[in-house]
């Protein structure tokens, strides 16, 4: 099934996002991978600078898979040391050890990030959902995808704990993307998803 970004689909990113809050009990949480991404963020905008991806979509994708560690990549985690393991497997050609700067760049390159034309909120939501890929969406809808929504009112439970098997009572434990970009546009004022 194939998933695109149609106005309704837009609509529901932009009235999720207005009415996200962030769980008190997982605030501290929040301000961590905030300040730590806030502090890398030439190294984000290195990338930002090969693949016109914004910086701070490469920093929640990279809190998202590697847990803010510069030594994996940013595709699935994996050490740097090999290519990777898990899906994508393989990835990037060429010999480990590698840059994460030079993983990083496969890494939305494979997943057609560096085609996006105009980062609006919707899109930088669609391409962050996609890249864990619209499993909560098409096979288990009554749940909004804890890797965007997780540590906010939009999530309480429900989770895949591997590929293809959902657990109705697993809780994730890993703050959602849209979370971090909620907690980063109100922080950092040069961030425009308009």
């Amino acid at each position: 099934m194939s998933i695109t970004l149609t106005p309704k689909l837009k609509q529901e990113y932009e009235d999720l996002f207005a009415s996200c809050v962030i769980s008190e009990a997982k605030r501290s949480a929040v301000v961590a991978v905030v300040t730590k991404i806030v502090t890398n963020r030439p190294r984000y905008e290195a990338v930002q600078t090969k693949t016109n991806v914004p910086w701070y979509i490469v920093a929640v994708i990279h809190s998202m898979e590697g847990s803010l560690n510069f030594k994996t990549h940013l595709h699935n985690g994996d050490p740097l040391t090999a290519r990777t393991v898990h899906v994508p497997k393989g990835r990037p050609k060429g010999t480990p050890p590698f840059k994460w700067e030079d993983s990083a760049v496969d890494a939305l390159e494979f997943d057609n990030m560096t085609g996006v034309q105009k980062w609006t909120l919707a899109t930088a939501l669609f391409k962050l959902e996609g890249f864990n890929g619209f499993g909560y969406r098409t096979k288990h809808p009554e749940v909004l995808t804890p890797y965007l929504w997780s540590f906010s009112n939009h999530y309480q439970k429900g989770k895949f704990v591997a590929d293809g098997k959902f657990d109705p009572a697993a809780v994730s434990k890993q703050c959602g993307a849209a979370v971090i970009l909620k907690a980063l546009t109100s922080q950092v004022p040069d961030i425009s998803l308009g």
